[in-house]
């Protein structure tokens, strides 16, 4: 039987606050070593996720403040996630079809972990892993 998103994803997912500023978010990122967070409102909901990317692409580049601008500017749309009871497979369409290199998981509404890129190859049959990684090379650096 295959593994579900529950069983790979990572439980540390440490959220930017939607009030917290670029600069706060980056510094998180540095702390935890990682290239995205995940932002959450104050009902712990997942509204959305920043990337290092981000921070240079859409606020540094243009001439933004990452010490004023808000968080909540980068939450924009409903932000691609998994559900904690699917598949690994669905994982692996889901990441192909948006060009997303990190997943949220949700059960219900709340966050409650990260599939990343290497969690799936980990848990892909062998013959699967060059479907991963083609696709993501593909595609455009989401997240």
């Amino acid at each position: 039987m295959s593994k579900t998103a529950r069983e790979i994803m990572s439980t540390d997912c440490t959220c930017a606050s939607t009030d917290e500023t670029v600069a706060d978010a980056a510094r998180k990122m540095r702390d935890l070593d990682v290239g995205s967070l995940p932002i959450c409102g104050e009902d712990s909901r997942l509204a959305g996720m920043i990337t290092d990317r981000d921070i240079v692409m859409k606020c540094v580049a243009e001439g933004g403040d990452p010490g004023s601008a808000k968080v909540s500017e980068f939450a924009q749309g409903k932000p691609v996630t998994i559900g904690a009871d699917d598949s690994v497979e669905e994982a692996l369409r889901t990441m192909t079809s948006h060009g997303v290199r990190r997943l949220p998981v949700i059960d219900g509404h709340d966050l409650v972990g990260i599939i990343s890129q290497a969690d799936v190859a980990r848990n892909l049959p062998e013959e699967r892993i060059g479907e991963l990684v083609e696709a993501i090379s593909s595609a455009p650096a989401n997240n």
